[in-house]
């Protein structure tokens, strides 16, 4: 665990941060009057330009679509009540900060309160605020010096001209917080949930209890407030989750977008997000990059590992893959799956899984690989069934099977392959429904030497976190597929005192 750092330590480095923004906003000191007083009014109806110029070392990357439209509501919306759950790496405090800083020299903001978990969190996200009106020499050539003597201190100043900025922490009294005769007018609420107390569903409540009630009734009703607040949603129950309820809008940009791409490519390349999701645990990436906490154990509280039998002694044996929901993944990556799935003398084992973000060429590559495992195990019989029901069946005919004919004559084989038709009821009843009496009597299974597969750990963590919330369960979705498929054959050949699968199929 890194050590904290000294107080001395602490002020080093925020004297060095005072210096290179220094350093970073040099002035043109042959600009006439007449010239600084053009561009500055050019720089102010230009927000990314105003940006850009004032804070070189903060606006190092472009910014994406996401931000420049979230940034032109703010702009020109003084009431305003904005929700920015965007992913690590989006520069949510950043910008927000950039924003705050044009409102409150452009004379749009005047009381300003910077929120967070507790006060000591607060401070140290409001001293970058008051270290730039220190020393960011060209916001102190265009709008004159910021640091007023005697109301100057750490958690609370205010500038020459008047604008004042406090630090709070959640809990503390915000009454009398008055800039003259102005109440507060933006409120900055950033960092509000922390892990521990997202435990504790009482604290939660406890903290939306001093917002409402507190915080907010700050305000004055006949001056517009702006509040903005920062944050991911960690928790299926935190105050982000319950502020949103309230909220004139939630904005929610993960690391990637549907499509599986950087949601702001010019700074976060795919290699660089590879690279860090690659680094942390699936449960870690989902929370911090994905908006998607995934709180373990609300079906299944343990998943067992074992060793398996050997795959062609199972009495029956089959392959259920999962490609993707409709037609409009055509070309892009998205979750997809596919299982190996075997079962004897009461038992169902997941011998082997596929289980990522891929694109439908790479699906059906793992689709043969499956194939050709069966063929490796000696499995005699070979079923593999592809989920197809009533909305995915255009992209089931119009990209994976024709996908497949050009793999199959790539390879000289055809797979016997069958579309799964079932028509089935919402996802996370089915899983629960299907595979939580099998796991409970401790008949469901995963291969133990498959365990530190990446594949077999994203199928793992899936299943820890399935609940009713989930946005994440196209392993345990394609597990219950292929597990209700053999549990059907089970009771029609009981009913019908027939053995095993039809070896005949329809392709």
């Amino acid at each position: 665990m890194a050590k904290k750092k000294t107080d001395k330590q602490l002020w080093e480095d925020w004297n060095e941060f005072r210096e290179n923004t220094r350093r970073a906003t040099p002035i043109d000191l042959n600009e006439t009057a007449i010239e600084k007083a053009k561009r500055i009014k050019a720089l102010e109806s230009d927000d990314e330009a105003w940006f850009k110029y004032y804070f070189p070392n903060f606006y190092s990357s472009e910014p994406a679509d996401f931000h420049k439209k979230s940034t032109k509501l703010v702009m020109n919306t003084m009431e305003l009540y904005l929700i920015r759950s965007w992913s690590r790496e989006l520069a949510k405090s950043a910008r927000t900060m950039m924003e705050t800083l044009k409102l409150a020299l452009t004379g749009k903001k005047k009381n300003i309160l910077l929120v967070s978990s507790s006060y000591d969190n607060a401070v140290r996200l409001l001293l970058p605020y008051k270290n730039i009106l220190e020393s960011n020499q060209r916001i102190i050539n265009d709008y004159g010096e910021q640091q007023s003597i005697g109301k100057w201190e750490t958690g609370e100043f205010t500038t020459k001209g008047g604008v004042s900025f406090r630090a709070l922490g959640a809990g503390q009294s915000p009454r009398g917080t008055r800039n003259d005769a102005a109440r507060p007018d933006l409120i900055l609420i950033d960092d509000i949930d922390t892990d521990e107390e997202c435990r504790n569903p009482e604290r939660i409540r406890n903290k939306m209890k001093w917002i409402e009630e507190a915080l907010i009734p700050t305000r004055s009703i006949s001056n517009a407030l702006m509040i903005i607040v920062c944050g991911n949603i960690i928790a299926k129950f935190c105050c982000i989750t319950e502020l949103a309820k309230k909220a004139d809008k939630h904005e929610i940009v993960n690391i990637r977008d549907k499509d599986n791409v950087s949601t702001w490519p010019q700074k976060n390349t795919e290699e660089n997000i590879d690279r860090v999701l690659d680094s942390i645990s699936y449960n870690s990436a989902q929370k911090e990059y994905f908006n998607n906490p995934v709180q373990e154990g609300d079906v299944f509280k343990k998943v067992v590992f074992d060793r398996v039998p050997i795959l062609r002694s199972c009495e029956r044996v089959l392959v259920y893959a999962d490609p993707a929901t409709s037609n409009k993944d055509k070309g892009n990556a998205s979750t997809k799956g596919i299982g190996v799935i075997g079962y004897k003398a009461g038992k169902y084992y997941l011998y082997k899984v596929w289980l990522d973000t891929m694109r439908n060429s790479k699906f059906v590559d793992a689709l043969f690989e499956a194939y050709q495992f069966l063929i490796t195990e000696g499995v005699d019989i070979k079923r593999l069934y592809v989920e197809n029901n009533s909305l995915q069946d255009p992209f089931y005919e119009q990209v994976i099977i024709p996908l497949i004919r050009q793999k199959e004559r790539e390879k000289g084989m055809t797979i016997p392959l069958t579309p799964d038709t079932r028509k089935k009821p919402e996802k996370f009843y089915r899983i629960e429904g299907t595979l939580e009496p099998i796991h409970r009597n401790g008949s469901l299974i995963f291969n133990i030497k498959e365990q530190k597969n990446p594949h077999m750990e994203r199928m793992e963590q899936q299943m820890l976190g399935v609940s009713a919330t989930a946005k994440m369960m196209d392993g345990p979705d394609l597990l219950e597929g292929g597990v209700w498929l053999i549990q059907n054959s089970i009771a029609t050949s009981n009913n019908t005192y027939t053995v095993g699968f039809r070896t005949s199929q329809k392709y």
